[in-house]
Parts: structure tokens; C-alpha cells; sequence
């Protein structure tokens, strides 16, 4: 412990601050980590297991220098639930597997050029459109999950109830970003998903007939049950078996291509980071080691069938507030969520969450990530009277929330077909690179 009163990244607490401090990375990872499986039908379980053992690797690779915890990314849902519908989630675990591999071949050429390349081709105007049409491209799944019965099917019926559920629980989110201060404002989404829940338990309470909570999976699930034991045949199915990858051309590049908007995120991670603890990780351990970590995590998860990680903001803010950089609580936090996931009846418990809690949260979590997206413009200064950069945002954002697609034939047995996020981002990263840059006069 430092003379300044905080724990530096080498520091040990005690055992009687340890364990809670660990806790309170746990909460604050909690929400958002096991919401991605809960809206793409993979195994909440295999997300805590595949998170916690991710980050013990990432503290690996990086020596445990740099204090950052790994959960489930948001960037890759649209790919999960695109390519798991399409052809199956064992392909969309292997389009994951090479996104990890994606981000170990950047660490390998960052290792021997430096990162000015990636600034070249990836600048602010694109990453803010690509993270922008991430957010708004996830809205309608939102919207459909916050007002209609049967969402996910053919049939979708208003519901007053589901409605109310949705806003109770998107105004309890609301109010706790807002209002919250200190530790329970980073807690903001788990708040609201209990706010949401409470409030479905006592509306089914009073009127059976709008009782959407049911414990009979939490009575039959066991205590003790392997984590990666779910769903093989394609995305919000139930099973039990693990989901071993399998390849395809389309999967893969998909899950490539939004990759390398997420090794930018991963980048403005590691220097939030730098800045929060007051130490330059771009130099010890080095990019190319964070960015190592970050993928072999990722490609860990998918082998075990679990969504890809990336760093979490929502811990950083954690250490923000409490300067407690300590690796050592990192790690304790890891090896809790590996413990947690091992309690099947946990895991079922967590999957009782009525979908339209689901959709009043989402609301708030899709436009934080588009606001993040113009915050990254903002931020950067990025100057839209310039009209090259006013041509790339509005092609990106109208290919990628329009649905854009690019689909032809390979053969006579292969349809190639690329659209959606990763579609918007080979386009803004081509018009960046063609566009001639105006010229500044005095």
C-alpha cells in the first residue's frame, strides 16, 4: 500500500479487504457480462467461467502489471445472433476463436511497427460511426423485447404489461446513472435489472395472470454443474452439451472485420487505464502484450463456447473511484466468477430475468454504446464542416443501420454475404484510405 493511502497494481491487501474488494469488481462486471449470453441465448454460466478465466490469463500474458478485468463484449452480439441464426452457433464460436487470432497477429506486427498504421486507417471518424451503428443497429431488438409478447418469433403482440415492465426498469437504470454517486453508480445496470425484476414479482403477485417469473428451472437446476454444459444446435435453444467451433468462411471474416473495431476499443481501454492508475501500459508491459492477453482471452471463451471478452470500463471506473489498483484484487475477482459459474442453480436464476426487464435495460445499454460512438467524434475534435469526413460517417451509418449486405456467389455450392456492422466497417476504413484529405489552409 503506497504512503498515498491506494493499492498499486503490485500491492497485496489484506485478506479482511481483499475478498470484498474482489466483490465489488465482481458487481461491477456482474450486469453487463451476463446480459450478452442472456440475449443470445448462450450459457450465463460458460459467460462467468469464460470471463473469469479469461482475465487470469490476460493477467498472464501481461505479467500482472496492468489491473483490467475481461467480460463479455457488446460489439460482437449482432454477429453472435446474425451468424448463430444463419449457421449455427458453433460457427459463430469460431468466427470468435479467429477474432482472439485477429487480435494476436495486431500485437505481433504492433511488437515490430509501432500502432501508427492502426491510427492511419482506423481514425476517430470511423471508429465513432462503427461503434454509433453497433448501438443503434442493436434499437429495434431493444424496442421489440421492451413492448411485444413473442419478440423473438413470427407473431409479436403489443403489451401494456410488458411495457410497464420495460419502463420501470429502464427509469430505475435511468435514475441510478443519474443520481447514483460513487460505487453504486458504477452498479447502474444491475440496479435497474433488479428494479425490473422486483417490480415483475409483485405485479405477478397481484395479478396471476401476468406472472412472468417462474423458479421451476432454479428448483430443478443442481448446485454443482460444469459451466460449458448448453446449447449446441444453433443460438436460444437448450441442451447440454458444450458447443465445439467449427469454421466457415463467412463467420470468420465476419467476426474479423468487427474485431478491429473492438481492438480500437481495446486501445482507448488500456490508455483510459494508464491514466487511471498513473502508469503508461503502451510502454510496461507494452500494447502488443495488453492486446496479446485481450485475444488469447477471446479465443479462449469461443473454444468453450462462451461470448468474446474485452476489457470493461465499468471496473476501471471502480478503481477510479476507490484508487485501488491492486492486480491481486483483479484476480480475486476472477477466480469469484470462475466459483460462481460452477453453481448451476445460480446460473438458472439469472435466466428467470422476464424479457421486457431485458428490453428496458437495453434501451439504456444500445444508446450508451452509440452515445460512446460520439463521444469518441466528439472527443477527438473530428470537424463535420469538412465534408470528407461528413461523406464517411453518413455512408457508414446508412450501410450499417439500413442493413446494408454484400451477397454473391462463389461456385456453385458457397453464397458469400457480408453486411450489417462488419459491412459499414471494410466501407469506412476503404473511403478513409481513398478520400484525399483536404488540405488545411492558414
Amino acid at each position: 500500500m503506497s504512503s498515498n493511502g491506494y493499492y498499486g497494481p503490485n500491492d497485496k491487501p489484506p485478506l479482511k479487504k481483499w475478498i470484498p474488494l474482489s466483490f465489488q469488481h465482481v458487481f461491477a462486471m456482474f450486469g453487463a457480462t451476463v446480459l450478452v449470453p442472456l440475449l443470445t441465448g448462450l450459457s450465463t454460466s460458460t459467460a462467468l467461467f469464460t470471463a473469469g478465466t479469461g482475465t487470469l490469463i490476460y493477467i498472464l500474458i501481461t505479467g500482472a502489471k496492468v489491473p483490467a478485468f475481461l467480460g463479455s463484449s457488446f460489439a460482437f452480439i449482432p454477429a453472435l445472433i446474425a451468424i448463430g441464426q444463419t449457421f449455427g452457433a458453433p460457427y459463430a464460436m469460431g468466427g470468435a476463436v479467429f477474432a482472439g487470432l485477429m487480435y494476436a497477429l495486431v500485437a505481433l506486427i504492433i511488437k515490430f511497427t509501432g500502432k501508427g498504421w492502426i491510427d492511419k486507417a482506423l481514425p476517430p471518424v470511423v471508429i465513432g460511426s462503427v461503434i454509433i451503428v453497433i448501438g443503434l443497429g442493436l434499437a429495434p431488438t431493444a424496442i421489440k423485447e421492451f413492448f411485444y409478447v413473442g419478440a423473438s418469433g413470427a407473431q409479436a403482440d403489443y403489451s401494456l404489461v410488458y411495457a410497464s415492465i420495460g419502463l420501470v426498469t429502464l427509469l430505475t437504470a435511468v435514475i441510478a446513472t443519474i443520481f447514483f454517486k460513487g460505487f453504486f453508480n458504477t452498479l447502474s445496470i444491475l440496479i435497474g435489472l433488479l428494479g425490473g425484476y422486483f417490480f415483475t414479482l409483485i405485479m405477478g403477485a397481484f395479478f396471476p395472470a401476468y406472472r412472468l417469473i417462474d423458479f421451476s428451472g432454479v428448483a430443478n437446476a443442481k448446485w454443482f454443474a460444469l459451466p460449458f454444459l448448453h446449447a449446441d444446435e444453433g443460438l436460444n435453444t437448450l441442451g447440454f452439451s458444450w458447443i465445439a467451433p467449427r469454421f466457415a468462411l463467412v463467420p470468420v471474416l465476419t467476426f474479423v472485420i468487427i474485431s478491429i473495431s473492438t481492438i480500437c476499443e481495446h486501445l482507448g481501454d488500456t490508455l483510459t487505464t494508464s491514466k487511471v492508475v498513473g502508469q503508461d501500459f503502451y510502454k510496461d508491459p507494452g500494447l502488443h502484450r495488453t492486446l496479446l492477453g485481450d485475444g488469447v482471452a477471446t479465443a479462449w471463451a469461443a473454444l468453450w463456447g462462451g461470448p468474446p471478452n474485452t476489457t470493461y470500463g465499468e471496473n476501471i471506473g471502480v478503481m477510479a473511484i476507490t484508487k485501488v489498483y491492486s492486480v491481486w484484487v483483479i484476480g480475486g475477482a476472477a477466480v469469484i466468477a470462475v466459483l460462481l459459474s460452477f453453481c448451476e442453480k445460480f446460473g438458472a436464476l439469472i435466466n428467470t430475468i422476464p424479457t421486457p426487464v431485458l428490453g428496458g435495460i437495453c434501451t439504456l445499454l444500445y444508446g450508451l454504446i452509440a452515445s460512446s460512438g460520439l463521444r469518441t467524434i466528439v472527443d477527438a475534435g473530428v470537424n463535420y464542416q469538412d465534408k470528407r469526413n461528413l461523406t464517411i460517417s453518413s455512408v457508414i451509418l446508412v450501410i450499417g443501420i439500413g442493413g446494408g449486405v454484400l451477397k454473391f456467389a462463389i461456385g456453385n455450392s458457397f453464397n458469400f454475404e457480408l453486411g450489417g456492422v462488419a459491412l459499414a466497417t471494410v466501407v469506412g476504413i476503404i473511403l478513409n484510405l481513398l478520400i484525399p484529405q483536404t488540405k488545411v489552409t492558414e
